[in-house]
C-alpha cells in the first residue's frame, strides 16, 4: 500500500487531505514524492517560521536528541529554565508554564484565570470570549471558541462562557460583571479571517480587565514569534496583558506551547495545580531557545515587517486586477488575509496543482503566512502563480 492507501485505512479521517505526500523542505520550499517543488506559504499554517529544517535548528535538534530527549518535570531542566528566562527578557513575561500546543496552553490559561477568580469569590469563575475566534479542538478550547461549527455535536460546552463582538467594547460592557475571571483575545484573528484588534479596543479591554480584577490573556499562538513584524504581537498596541499563550512557530515544528504571565497572574498555579508530562522537554525547549534568539533579532524582525509590506502591495495589485474576485487585503506584518468575493477553496486547490501552498480561512480569505525567511523573488514567483489562478477563475 502506499501512503494513501494507508491512510485512508489506518488514519482516522478528520481531515480533508489534499492528495499530496511531502518528503523533503528546504527554507521556503517543499517537495513531494515525485519530485515536483512548491513553495510553501503556508508554513505548517505558521509554524516553520524559519522555514524548514532551517540548519541552525536542525542541528539543535539532533545534538539535543544525542544528549536528552526526555526527563520528568519533577527535576530540573536547563533547556527549559534558559527558553523561559529568554521569553520573559523579550516580553513582559515574570514566569512560563510549558505545555505541548496552543490548545493545551489556552486551556491553561483558562484554568489560570479561574483559580485567580475563585480564590477572590467562588462564583468569579466567566470567561468572556469573542465571536469568530478560534482557540483549539479540545473542550476547554472549543468552549471559548467563537464559531459554533467548531463545537457543534461536542456539547454541553464550558460552563460560564460569555461571547461578545470582537472590536466592539460595548459588547464586552454588556456581559462582563463580578463573576468575569478572565478575557480571553486573539490580537489579529486568525482562522476567523486575519482580522486585526483596533488597539482603543484592546486598550478598552486592558481598562475593564484591571476594573474587575480580571485575567486578560491575549492568544498569540498564531501572532507570536515575529508574524507580525514584532515579536509579539501586543508590542504593536502599547499594552501589556496578564498572560500570553504561544505555540506554533515557538519550535520551528518541534510540538511545544508556553503560558506566559505576570504581576498578579505569576503565581496563581501552585505545585499540583497543573502540569504536562511532556511540557519543556529537554528536546522540545532547545529548539526554542533557538527560535528565540534567531527571531529577537531587532534587524531581522525590520525584514519582516519590510516583506509584509511587500506581499500586502503585490496583494493589493492583484486585488486592482481581479475585482471581482479580491475585496480587500488586511493584517500586519507577515500574516495576511486577501478578502475574496467569493469562496476560495478552489483557488487555494488550483494554486496546489500549481505548485503555491497557500489556504482559505473563514470560507473566503486567502490566507498568506510564509516562513519569515521569505525573499522578495519568492513572494512575486507566488504572486505570479496566484495571478495565473485567478486569471482562470475570473474567466
Amino acid at each position: 500500500m502506499n501512503v494513501f492507501e494507508k491512510t485512508e485505512n489506518f488514519v482516522m479521517k478528520t481531515y480533508n487531505r489534499f492528495s499530496v505526500n511531502f518528503v523533503k523542505g528546504e527554507s521556503c520550499w517543499l517537495y513531494d514524492d515525485k519530485g515536483k517543488k512548491y513553495l510553501d506559504m503556508l508554513a505548517g499554517i505558521a509554524v516553520c517560521n524559519l522555514g524548514h529544517c532551517h540548519p541552525t535548528i536542525s542541528d539543535a535538534i539532533c545534538e539535543q536528541a544525542r544528549k536528552l530527549i526526555h526527563v520528568s518535570n519533577l527535576f530540573h531542566i536547563e533547556t527549559q529554565a534558559e527558553l523561559a528566562e529568554l521569553i520573559c527578557k523579550n516580553s513582559f513575561g515574570e514566569k512560563v508554564f510549558f505545555c505541548n500546543s496552543g490548545a493545551e496552553a489556552n486551556e491553561g490559561a483558562i484554568k489560570l484565570a479561574r483559580r485567580y477568580g475563585t480564590e477572590k469569590n467562588p462564583e468569579k469563575y466567566e470567561i468572556v470570549a469573542f465571536r469568530q475566534s478560534f482557540h483549539g479542538r479540545t473542550m476547554a478550547a472549543v468552549s471559548i471558541t467563537g464559531q459554533g461549527k467548531y463545537n457543534e455535536g461536542f456539547g454541553p460546552m464550558l460552563k460560564g462562557v460569555k461571547f461578545a463582538e470582537f472590536n466592539n467594547l460595548d459588547s464586552v460592557k454588556e456581559i462582563i460583571s463580578d463573576k468575569t475571571a478572565g478575557i480571553i483575545v486573539e490580537p489579529i484573528q486568525g482562522e476567523g479571517g486575519i482580522v486585526p484588534a483596533d488597539k482603543d479596543f484592546l486598550l478598552g479591554l486592558r481598562k475593564i480587565a484591571d476594573e474587575i480584577d480580571a485575567v486578560l490573556i491575549f492568544d498569540e499562538v498564531q501572532t507570536g514569534i515575529g508574524r507580525t513584524g514584532k515579536l509579539f504581537a501586543y508590542q504593536h498596541y502599547g499594552i501589556e496583558p496578564d498572560v500570553m499563550t504561544l505555540a506554533k512557530a515557538l519550535g520551528n515544528g518541534v510540538p511545544i506551547g508556553a503560558i506566559v504571565a505576570k504581576g498578579k497572574a505569576a503565581d496563581v498555579l501552585k505545585p499540583g495545580l497543573h502540569a504536562s508530562t511532556f511540557g519543556g522537554n529537554p528536546l522540545a525547549t532547545r529548539a526554542g531557545i533557538e527560535v528565540i534568539k534567531i527571531i529577537s533579532n531587532e534587524e531581522f524582525l525590520k525584514e519582516v515587517e519590510r516583506k509584509g509590506k511587500y506581499l500586502a502591495k503585490k496583494l493589493e495589485e492583484l486585488k486592482r486586477e481581479f475585482p471581482e474576485i479580491i475585496d480587500f487585503v488586511r493584517g500586519k506584518g507577515l500574516m495576511l488575509g486577501a478578502v475574496c468575493k467569493i469562496s476560495c477553496s478552489d483557488i487555494v486547490k488550483s494554486a496546489l496543482e500549481k505548485g503555491l501552498i497557500i489556504n482559505c480561512t473563514a470560507g473566503n480569505v486567502l490566507r498568506f503566512v510564509p516562513p519569515l525567511v521569505i525573499t522578495e523573488d519568492e513572494i512575486d514567483y507566488g504572486i505570479k502563480i496566484l495571478k495565473e489562478v485567478l486569471k482562470e477563475h475570473a474567466s
